[in-house]
């Protein structure tokens, strides 16, 4: 379980939050962290797996949830319940194409979460999030993709967003399933890095170059620059100051607001007394750091992310090298004459990578040293930092005694042995090792090795010898670990190689190489026997007696540090993506493990307590985790009582002596200020009681004046209560006159006013009778007139139908006629569209075959393919256009019919319009006339375009004879190709024989390496014997009757002539294949000649055939006009018919005309569909054509 973390990882959206008053929440590694301020205590949220580590932070309103967006292919938004620290809900967003999050905010009543995602749609999603449901989605960016930094709900509406980037401030809205942007931006944009709302209208808008907007519904009401005081500007350094006077972040608080840039400096702003202004209060900046000065302008960090607590007291910042700072902005540190300070919040946590880390075994401390030049002493019981110094040099690497009172830390120039004092942590002395990665004190601490390169360097601690050197790597030493006995050294390398070296005797005694293999680190069992190693090849290596027992697979991760438990009974091991792994001890040949989530990068050092009763873990993203080790019953592992730890600490004789004497002189200068505070006292008591006196006697005085007045008032307030109830008597007796003169004068009135009323009553009833019999008579004399113009209006509607009947006959005639031209040109079409198609098909086979043998030119044709495929979805396209004018016209015919039935209404209504309908009666037959003549003109212009199809079928039929020819072209190649394939086939075959041979020779080669590899063994366990001439005599007799006796030189003739017989044939093939390769060069430049002109006439052809569509386009323009025009006569011709009918007023005959003139309408409408058909069919032999080259498959218009 985890007990402490030291980091703070910053580039996290949001990365420190306030939960209450006391608690802090950040992230460290890939964990969350809540901290709290009194009681120094850590509680931990942990990441989810296979994350890639955290995006963005955010904290509801009412400070009961929390989101955490983590970086993946598929990423996810976690809901924890800060009170519980459980998991509510888990967000996926796998469907938009981002990797990861950028900005989270909840809503005002935390009901709603707007999470903003990343590149390269940068996609807003509104959440429900408790239902876990996507309510809107809008893209944010430009059209340039441009990043956004930033997404905050309005501080009073949950509906209301604003998202900031560069070049980008937008105002979004959610209504109706959608977010809408509203208050569009009314200036020239800029590169807006954050943003917070002042007012639940008004929003404050830093940029990257020090400018703050305020604008309130997209329009800007003021405009502030920062400027920091006190601080020289060089002209040179422009683009750098333009840098450090990037905003970072605002938070706004009841007063005003809180802003900082990357110069590490917060700025302070109160409200002003006008409208929208706001004034500087307050310039706080973050400590100097002389360490990293070193570059301009780097003494001082860069302020990321502002918290303010919920009580408005306390600001938290966090910064670019991974450290916290606290300081008060309550209204009473604002108001002190001192300028507030930036402190540490917690410890100053390490700014880089973690190179080295090691555990004393007498104290409870750890030692760590990072790439931010900086050596840290911890304690793991009390969670407390010890000790810290900085260096001008990088620390590679650190080592700490057994008794806890030195360090060893490997510098870039020097090796240095310190001494760890109270205080401070001094250098006593060096060694010449440059670059020292890997160093280590031997159990006992008498002891060290330190690593040069390839060479582990092993040294007294008490003389400072170099008591021996190890040398066998031939890579970098990654690793160096001592025996629980101190006896031996186990290390490991880049090489591939690990070594047991012996201290006593600086030989190896045991050793396993495996080239595929970089080891990162090693370590051995408290028995000795076993040693653990791992490397970049994904597995944990278990080594015995130089062999390797088992591989366990680390999957996709890599195992980057192990480390053994000093009772053997645990194993833990670090990966590449920052987890530390349990495995189950003794190994198993499928291996077990539990993973711990820890930090966001690779592990760099994993150490045990010496108890066991404590993990720790450092990373390259420089935080450093301290786990407690318990059972996986939650019980704590047992531990020694009797061994306690050290409590002595170094101090140099001269510090001591300096202690003493500022004891002593502090105790003096305790004991007069004791005197004269004493004295102090003693006169301010002395004026207190003067003070006390006086104000006595004048509180006495204030009373009794006090007393006068009170009674006083008293007697007026007498005076004026009976002055008050004489007027309240005079009032009531006023009233109730009043009220006896109005009631006599009312009833009279009434009186008056119901005699009238009775009056008008008999009046009314009078006129009423009169009115009903005017309306009797009215309604006789409407039913007479009704009559008479009814018959008629018969006689009139049965004279024009029998007109119409006669008209329809004719029109019935003239249809037949047509039908039967079209009927017999149909079938003379169709005769001829089957011929061609079967003559086609049979070329179709023709050219397939054709295509099979000439693979290489199919690909050009392909693409000339889709350009044509493009030209017919073309085609398809105008069809469905014309397909949905169509419909567009039956729904007018349909909304002409609706009309119809209105007009019978009106009809009945409005009997006085019948004698306009008769004129236009007459209208009618005149337009009908017209329509015939349309008709006439289409009919001539079908005749027309049949013209101009036969001039076409000739240029087809030129083309045809065309492609015939260039059949013939292509058999001529295809026979071509037939006999350089063959010429090919006879080359493959010698070729194959010289390859065979080939073989041969490699494996005699082989056989004798094998012999001289066996030859060096033997000879190398003949040189045992250099110092024993006879044993060094008969072990090379042996070696000559092994390996001389049996050559003859025949076998070396006999091999010198098979060399110069495989030369020579050698020699011979490779003359017969430069003369196929000139062949073949030849050839190839024939063919292509020969493609070019193919390719040329392939070209006209298809610029001709381009030249007939447009033709064709043109022409179904024409047709398409005309069509339309009748289109547009025929619905003005229903209209009118429609209108004649109702002013006739016969209901069966007019149902009888109304369907003779739908069915001419739907015959006229089958005639252009067909005629339609036919310019199709038309188009289809223009188009259809053989490719050039047999390749091409005929291209059909649809």
């Amino acid at each position: 379980s985890h007990r402490f973390v030291f980091g703070v990882k910053s580039g996290v959206a949001g990365n420190v939050n306030f939960l209450d008053e006391q608690t802090v929440i950040y992230p460290a590694g890939s964990n969350c962290i809540l901290y709290h301020l009194d009681q120094k205590s850590q509680r931990f949220i942990l990441g989810s797996d296979k994350s890639q580590g955290m995006s963005a932070i955010a904290v509801s309103p009412n400070r009961r949830y929390i989101a955490i967006a983590e970086r993946s292919d598929k990423p996810i938004i976690t809901i924890y319940d800060l009170h519980t620290l459980k998991r509510r809900k888990v967000l996926n967003a796998a469907d938009y194409g981002f990797t990861e999050f950028v900005s989270l905010a909840f809503s005002p009543d935390s009901k709603y979460l707007a999470s903003q995602g990343g590149k390269p749609d940068w996609t807003l999603l509104y959440w429900t999030w408790e239902k876990s449901k996507v309510m809107a989605t809008t893209k944010t960016t430009n059209q340039h993709g441009a990043p956004i930094y930033q997404v905050t709900f309005s501080p009073q509406d949950n509906t209301q967003l604003c998202v900031n980037g560069n070049g980008i401030f937008k105002l979004f809205r959610y209504s109706e399933g959608n977010l809408k942007q509203f208050a569009f931006l009314k200036m020239e944009p800029h590169n807006y890095i954050c943003q917070s709302w002042v007012t639940e209208d008004k929003v404050i808008v830093g940029t990257d170059n020090g400018r703050l907007f305020l604008f309130e519904a997209g329009e800007l009401k003021n405009e502030f620059t920062l400027t920091t005081s006190g601080l020289a500007i060089d002209q040179a350094s422009d683009s750098k100051n333009e840098d450090k006077s990037r905003i970072n972040d605002i938070v706004t608080y009841e007063k005003g607001f809180i802003c900082c840039n990357a110069s590490g400096t917060t700025y302070i702003f109160e409200k002003g007394e006008e409208k929208d202004s706001y004034k500087k209060l307050k310039e706080i900046r973050l400590p100097y750091d002389n360490q990293h000065s070193d570059a301009p302008d780097s003494g001082v960090s860069e302020i990321k992310t502002l918290a303010l607590s919920p009580s408005e007291e306390i600001l938290i910042c966090s910064t670019s090298d991974n450290q916290l700072y606290t300081v008060p902005v309550s209204t009473a540190d604002m108001t002190k004459g001192d300028m507030p300070r930036f402190d540490v919040l917690t410890f100053p946590f390490h700014r880089d990578a973690i190179t080295g880390m090691d555990t004393c075994i007498r104290k409870p401390l750890i030692a760590t040293c990072s790439m931010d030049k900086s050596v840290r002493i911890w304690n793991f019981e009390s969670g407390m930092l010890e000790l810290h110094k900085d260096f001008q040099e990088e620390a590679f690497s650190v080592a700490i005694h057994p008794s806890g009172l030195y360090i060893l830390v490997g510098f870039s120039d020097k090796l240095r042995l310190m001494n760890l004092l109270i205080d401070d942590i001094r250098t006593f002395r060096e060694f010449t090792i440059r670059g020292c990665r890997e160093c280590s004190f031997s159990n006992g601490g008498h002891l060290f090795a330190a690593v040069h390169g390839n060479v582990i360097q092993v040294y007294s601690t008490t003389t400072f010898d170099n008591v021996t050197n190890l040398k066998g790597h031939n890579g970098k030493v990654r690793s160096v670990r001592w025996s629980a006995d101190d006896g031996s050294i186990i290390s490991c390398g880049m090489d591939g190689a690990v070594y047991e070296w012996s201290v006593f005797t600086s030989k190896r005694e045991g050793e396993s190489v495996l080239k595929s293999c970089s080891y990162t680190d090693v370590t051995v069992s408290p028995e000795g026997k076993n040693i653990y190693a791992v490397g970049t090849d994904h597995t944990l290596k278990e080594i015995c007696d130089s062999q390797i027992l088992r591989d366990i697979h680390a999957g996709e991760a890599i195992f980057t540090q192990v480390a053994i438990s000093h009772s053997g009974k645990m194993l833990f091991t670090g990966t590449s993506i920052g987890t530390i792994r349990s495995i189950k001890y003794p190994l198993t040949s499928t291996g077990e493990w539990q993973e711990f989530q820890a930090h966001s990068l690779g592990v760099t050092k994993l150490r045990l307590s010496y108890d066991d009763q404590y993990l720790f873990s450092v990373s390259e993203d420089g935080s450093f985790y301290v786990f407690k080790i318990s059972e996986k019953e939650g019980r704590g592992l047992k531990r020694d009582k009797e061994v306690a730890f050290a409590e002595e600490i170094l101090i140099t004789k001269s510090d001591l002596e300096e202690k003493n004497a500022m004891m002593t002189e502090l105790k003096t200068r305790v004991d007069e200020l004791k005197m004269e505070n004493e004295y102090q006292l003693r006169l301010k008591d002395m004026n207190y009681n003067e003070k006390i006196r006086e104000l006595t006697e004048k509180f006495i005085q204030e009373m009794e004046s006090l007393k006068t007045k009170n009674q006083v008032l008293k007697t007026e307030k007498d005076k004026e209560e009976t002055r008050h109830e004489e007027q309240v008597n005079d009032v009531l007796e006023d009233h109730s006159k009043e009220l006896q003169d109005l009631e006599s004068a009312n009833n009279q009135k009434l009186m008056s006013e119901y005699e009238k009323y009775q009056e008008l009553q008999a009046k009314s009833q009078k006129m009423q009778e009169e009115y009903e019999r005017q309306l009797n008579e009215m309604d006789e004399s409407k039913e007479v007139a009704l009559q008479d113009l009814t018959e008629y209006y018969e006689n009139k509607l049965q004279e024009k139908s029998s007109q119409l009947e006669q008209a329809n006959e004719e029109q019935q005639q003239l249809t037949r006629e047509y039908d039967e031209t079209k009927r017999q040109i149909e079938e003379d079409v169709d005769r001829e569209i089957v011929d061609i198609k079967n003559k086609y098909e049979r070329r179709l086979r023709d050219e397939k075959e054709a295509n099979l043998r000439l693979k290489g030119e199919t690909g050009i044709m392909r693409k000339k393919f889709t350009s044509l495929q493009k030209e017919i979805d073309e085609h398809k396209e105008e069809i469905k256009k014309l397909q949905g004018e169509r419909v567009k016209l039956q729904n007018i015919i349909k909304s002409l019919e609706k009309d119809i039935s209105g007009l019978k209404k009106e009809i009945q209504e409005r009997d006085e319009t019948i004698q306009d309908k008769e004129k236009r009666i007459y209208d009618l037959k005149k337009k009908n006339q017209e329509l015939e003549k349309f008709k006439f003109v289409l009919d001539y212009k079908i005749k027309e375009l049949k013209k101009q199809i036969e001039p076409r079928e000739n240029d087809i039929k030129a083309m045809k004879e065309q492609i015939q020819e260039m059949e013939s072209e292509l058999e001529r190649f295809h026979k071509q190709n037939v006999n350089l394939e063959l010429n090919i086939s006879e080359l493959r075959l010698k070729l194959k024989a010289t390859d065979k041979e080939l073989r041969i020779a490699r494996q005699k080669v082989r056989d004798s390496e094998a012999l001289l590899k066996k030859f060096k063994v033997d000879l190398h366990d003949c040189v045992r014997y250099i110092q024993d001439p006879k044993k060094l005599k008969f072990s090379i007799e042996n070696l000559y009757d092994k390996y001389v006796q049996n050559d003859t030189p025949e076998a070396a003739n006999i091999d010198n002539d098979i060399q110069r017989e495989y030369a020579r044939q050698r020699e011979h093939l490779e003359r017969s294949v430069s003369s196929l390769r000139k062949k073949l060069t030849k050839d190839s430049e024939i063919h292509r000649a020969d493609n070019v002109k193919i390719m040329q006439e392939n070209v006209a052809l298809i610029r001709e055939i381009n030249d007939l569509r447009r033709e064709l386009k043109l022409a179904k323009g024409q047709v398409n006009d005309l069509e339309a025009a009748l289109g547009v006569r025929k619905g003005t011709g229903i209209e009118l018919l429609a209108t004649q009918a109702h002013q006739m007023m016969a209901n069966k005959n007019k149902a009888i005309t109304r369907e003779e003139d739908l069915k001419i309408i739907e015959m006229q409408k089958a005639e252009i569909a067909k005629l339609r058909i036919q310019i199709q069919e038309i188009e289809e032999h223009i188009a259809v054509r053989p490719p050039s080259n047999g390749h091409l498959p005929p291209v059909t218009a649809q």
